[in-house]
């Protein structure tokens, strides 16, 4: 079976194109931003017009029209609804689709897209919408079986971090032939349900590196890109397999250092944040150029990810957020000059769909070719046609017929194999085919004398009507023998081999037989013991150690450490002995999606604590409790 890539003007007859849809939305009015009491740089005039003041000159304004505009009332739901929820139907038709939030640092883009409990942001609200168009379609019963899985990572100072798998270093980023971006190494996770999604999404949203500045308290440090999968798959032939996807991006905002403060490492990761958004800005505007120019998108790790969404072959959503207040007046003035541009970029989405055929066989094995249409090698052939002809000579009775069987099927099986041979190889077979020809001519040469001895011998037999005892007739010449053919080779003579004689002998006497273990072995048991032996003495003294104390101080211990566990933050979490940065954020998103800790034996649910990890931890908090 073949893989077969069908486009989507291929399936419907008609080349489709869709526009970069831009939306922008501006955040409500914070008094603590505006310190001077200017008021709002930014005006809503209608749902798809908003009005800027000029920086050139303060009596005028600028307008800008988009395809939606979010004011500061808009709700999470009407994001999604007007914005986000129209695309969704393409990834179950093949196609792919994208959103990501730009603007400025503190314009509310993590708020947008992720969210809080009481308003879930776009991620969750597209993840459910994914989820809830594949359960109708699979209640239709159209023959399609579906399929989801996620992917989530972030771009930290030029480098790929996979979120699902932390401990995984910087990843590269690939192309195939069909010009898909892929990520080598990236966690994979099937998904069953959204609570499924919400499981693995949560503790995976805590590795995101953030950190606090001068403009946000809660600063993103990189660029998060969540990548959701549809692969539905034809039950009946051909089996038609048709893959979308939908990437969720919450980019990191711009950032002007003498506002943020930025100093040692917030400046290193601002300056990579301000390089790759200059990069994206510089795609947008060779995009808009035209020309067929190169378009710069392998500058830098965000472009490159990007390239399916600007561009490509996705339908893309760009939520532009924007802050009100004068003190970010040219960071406001630059994103909607952004969004601007971006509106007018066009993608060419197609249908990314593999159509499995059969395969036809059409180049045959050189060895079938030479032997005809038998499909036996001709070498085999022909020692096959020797050793018959070895194994079946012509009987003595046959020499006196005018043509001998074995030369005649020798000669009728080389020029039925002649017709398919090489030309280097049909040298031999004439030189072969000649020779017995001669031999023919020479058998039937001599059948012919024989025939006309045997006649003349009778014919004077029966004139003078002796009978064949009469001295006159005998003949004194010795009677003939066959003449051995040459296609049948004289036997080898074999070796005889005389009986072996047995005598009887004397026992062999068993000598002693000495292993010395080699210096290896000997270290490898002495370790082995050893291993053994302190193993022992751990668990005496683990077993042991709780009989020494009494049992109220004890239970009081093992209520303080529980109550750190359901209330702590994750400072108070790493505060714990044996309790790191990645086992902290994991108790608190087991905490937020299961609850509290009944006791601290729950803590073996969370991921690397095992049972006898888990009593080292008591033991070890415990004994520092007790120590200060």
């Amino acid at each position: 079976m073949a893989a077969q890539r069908v486009a989507e003007d291929v399936a419907r007859g008609t080349k489709q194109t869709a526009r970069v849809r831009v939306a922008v939305r501006l955040r409500p009015y914070m008094h603590m931003q505006d310190q001077k009491g200017e008021g709002a740089c930014v005006r809503r005039l209608d749902t798809e017009t908003l009005e800027i003041i000029n920086w050139r000159n303060a009596t005028e304004t600028l307008q800008y029209q988009f395809d939606v505009f979010h004011g500061e009332e808009t709700t999470q739901q009407e994001v999604f609804l007007s914005s986000v929820k129209p695309i969704l139907p393409h990834l179950l038709k093949g196609q792919n689709a994208s959103v990501f939030a730009y603007g400025p640092t503190g314009a509310g883009k993590t708020h947008t897209m992720l969210g809080s409990q009481e308003q879930p942001g776009v991620i969750p609200r597209a993840v459910r919408g994914v989820f809830n168009l594949v359960k109708a379609k699979e209640r239709e019963h159209e023959g399609w079986d579906y399929s989801i899985g996620m992917s989530y990572l972030e771009i930290y100072n030029e480098k790929v971090l996979d979120l699902l798998s932390p401990s995984a270093q910087d990843l590269p980023i690939r192309e195939d032939k069909d010009r898909n971006i892929l990520i080598p190494g990236l966690t994979y996770t099937p998904l069953s349900s959204f609570s499924n999604f919400h499981s693995h999404f949560i503790p995976a949203s805590l590795n995101r590196t953030t950190a606090s500045t001068k403009l946000n308290q809660r600063s993103s440090r990189s660029h998060a890109i969540l990548l959701i999968k549809v692969v539905r798959t034809q039950r009946n032939p051909p089996h038609r397999q048709q893959t979308g996807k939908l990437y969720l991006v919450d980019l990191a905002g711009s950032e002007d250092n003498r506002r943020t403060g930025n100093k040692g490492i917030r400046l290193k990761e601002s300056g990579a944040i301000n390089l790759s958004l200059f990069t994206l800005s510089k795609v947008v505007d060779s995009l808009n150029a035209g020309g067929g120019g190169r378009v710069p998108y392998r500058d830098s790790k965000l472009t490159r990810l990007l390239q399916d969404s600007l561009g490509g072959s996705s339908h893309s959503v760009m939520i532009t957020n924007i802050a009100p207040e004068y003190t970010y007046y040219f960071e406001t003035f630059t994103a909607l000059n952004f969004a601007a541009k971006s509106k007018q970029i066009v993608n060419k989405p197609f249908v990314r769909e593999t159509v499995t055929v059969p395969s036809v066989q059409v180049k045959r094995s050189r060895e079938e070719h030479e032997a005809g249409q038998s499909g036996e090698p001709q070498k085999k052939k022909l020692k096959d046609v020797k050793k018959t002809s070895q194994e079946d000579p012509t009987p003595p009775a046959q020499l006196h017929s005018p043509t001998d069987p074995s030369v005649l099927n020798r000669l009728m099986a080389l020029e039925k194999l002649l017709m398919g041979t090489p030309v280097k190889e049909r040298l031999n077979m004439h030189r072969e085919i000649q020779e017995l020809k001669e031999k023919q001519r020479e058998f039937e040469s001599k059948a012919k004398v024989l025939k006309v001895t045997g006649n003349g011998a009778t014919r004077n037999s029966s004139d003078n009507g002796s009978s064949g005892d009469s001295p006159l007739f005998r003949t004194y010449l010795p009677p003939l023998h066959r003449k051995q053919s040459a296609a049948a080779k004289p036997k080898k003579q074999q070796a005889v081999v005389s009986p072996l004689q047995v005598s009887q002998l004397q026992p062999l006497q068993q000598c002693p037989v000495v292993k010395r273990p080699t210096v290896c072995l000997m270290k490898k048991q002495k370790y082995l013991e050893q291993s053994e032996v302190q193993e022992g003495k751990e668990n005496v003294k683990d077993t042991g150690w709780e009989s020494h104390l009494d049992k109220s101080v004890l239970d009081q211990s093992r209520h303080k450490i529980l109550q750190v566990l359901n209330s702590g933050s994750l400072k108070d979490l790493k505060g714990l002995q044996q309790i790191g940065d990645k086992k902290a954020k994991l108790i608190l998103g087991w905490r937020e999606i299961q609850g509290s800790f009944t006791q601290l034996e729950d803590l073996t649910n969370i991921e690397g604590i095992t049972a006898k990890r888990l009593s080292s931890f008591i033991k070890a908090n415990i004994l520092s409790m007790m120590g200060t």
